[in-house]
């Protein structure tokens, strides 16, 4: 061995490319006092319901125990509520987590995941680290899934589509009959993922009925979250609907003991105070349609959005300067580079706010 090897730094571990050349992930900025308004990351103003967090707080004593691991209460619950069998239901912590088993487990490296953008900021994350390449179709002009384009993206090697309904981070749902249509002229053995990680924010026949798209297409999977309307994002827990054949595949490739006992229980309890979660999902309706008849009054261009935000189309200096603005009145919302501005819809009080610095930069929704 020769003096300059010996003097070499040895090699150490490296990171898979797929890794290295990842995007990261960008969260909603976190509030930093009680003056702040958070709303860039499209959570839940209201606390979990009382019956939730008494059953957190009982679940706590148990903390030194695994979770039970098929999570078996909860996907019974589920399956009650959405009247499906246990077997079709597929448990993981939080939508994307599910997602990410839905993904481990239909791609191999080089296959392709067909989905809108912009949406969820996730997708071509979770797309890339599998080793299968994103196919990234642009919105229409009404800020919505063009299902047309995308089926003109598929090709022999897709093996899943995603579709955000209400699209995130505009907010624009598909409606049923263009959703049945395209998957008319989907391959059978493509996976359709209808992501409704925001479905209870929508109002009744604005979107689509997944669930009767899902018994009659069997290639559908139903994606949905007890981090937005329940007000769990902190715990951590989504679930698939799916055939029993595709759910039971993506219970094998979870994360063991992934969902705490503590996120199950809350779950439960939240799917059992319907009532009350109906009269919140209730509120926040309310208060987006103030918010948007406001702002189309003060001249800012809407797309009408079924979640629990509002989407402002800007380039980036119009973005840069509304971001510059909402900053310095202590509001946080999310931007994203060359698209917009996404503001979540809170409190009544947050909501005035956004409204009093919008109407004193009204100048730039047509400049």
């Amino acid at each position: 061995m020769s003096p300059e090897q010996l003097l070499a730094p040895p090699a150490l571990p490296t990171l898979r490319s797929a890794v290295t050349g990842l995007p990261a992930y960008v969260p909603g900025r976190r509030s930093l006092g009680a003056d702040i308004a958070a709303l860039a990351s499209n959570e839940s103003h209201f606390e979990p319901v009382p019956a939730a967090i008494a059953a957190v707080a009982e679940a706590a004593g148990r903390i030194n125990r695994y979770p039970d691991m098929a999570v078996v209460e909860l996907r019974e619950r589920v399956a009650r509520h959405l009247r499906v069998t246990a077997e079709e239901v597929a448990v993981g912590p939080g939508s994307v987590g599910v997602l990410q088993q839905i993904i481990t487990g239909l791609c191999d490296a080089g296959d392709e995941v067909v989905f809108a953008w912009r949406s969820f900021e996730a997708y071509p994350i979770l797309v890339e680290l599998a080793g299968a390449r994103p196919v990234r179709v642009p919105l229409d002009d009404a800020e919505g899934l063009d299902l047309d384009a995308m089926a003109a993206a598929v090709t022999e090697r897709t093996r899943v589509i995603l579709l955000c309904t209400p699209n995130n981070p505009t907010g624009v749902p598909i409606s049923h009959d263009r959703l049945e249509a395209f998957l008319q002229s989907v391959r059978s053995d493509i996976l359709v993922v209808i992501d409704e990680a925001y479905v209870e924010y929508a109002d009744a026949g604005s979107g689509p009925d997944s669930l009767a798209l899902y018994r009659r297409y069997p290639n559908v999977c139903i994606l949905r979250t007890f981090s937005k309307a329940y007000g769990l994002a902190g715990l951590r827990v989504g679930y698939a609907i799916a055939t029993p054949a595709i759910a039971e595949g993506l219970r094998r490739t979870a994360l063991p003991f992934a969902v705490s006992a503590l996120a199950q229980k809350a779950a439960i309890a939240s799917l059992d105070a319907g009532e009350e979660m109906a009269a919140r999902v209730s509120l926040v309706r309310q208060e987006r349609a103030r918010m948007a008849a406001a702002l189309e009054a003060q001249g800012w261009k809407l797309q009408p959005s079924q979640g629990n935000f509002l989407w402002i189309r800007a380039d980036d200096n119009l973005r840069g300067r509304l971001v510059e603005a909402f900053d310095s009145a202590g509001i946080l919302v999310r931007a994203y580079q060359g698209d917009g501005v996404r503001i979540t819809v809170a409190d009544p009080a947050s909501n005035d706010r956004v409204l009093k610095l919008l109407a004193a930069h009204a100048a730039l929704a047509t400049s």
